[in-house]
């Protein structure tokens, strides 16, 4: 009975930590330009949010909505 218990405490905390992983794409994509712009290249490039099948030859800079979609980065 404990192992069941302990279990199952086990799958909730593992359960409440991927959900807090997860971020929407639009705070990513925020995320990550802040970096960027932290190191000096302000303006030179452009982030953009795809579907994974739609990403080409693209650099993948984020990944969210679970792997749906990627944040793809491209100099200007």
């Amino acid at each position: 009975m404990k192992n069941k218990i302990l279990a199952a405490l086990v799958l909730v905390a593992c359960a409440n930590t991927y959900a807090a992983t997860t971020k929407p794409c639009e705070e990513l994509k925020a995320e990550i330009a802040t970096k960027i712009d932290a190191t000096k290249a302000k303006g030179g490039y452009s982030l953009d949010i795809v579907e994974s099948d739609k990403v080409g030859t693209a650099k993948v800079v984020g990944s969210c909505e679970n792997g749906k979609k990627k944040i793809v980065y491209a100099k200007k």
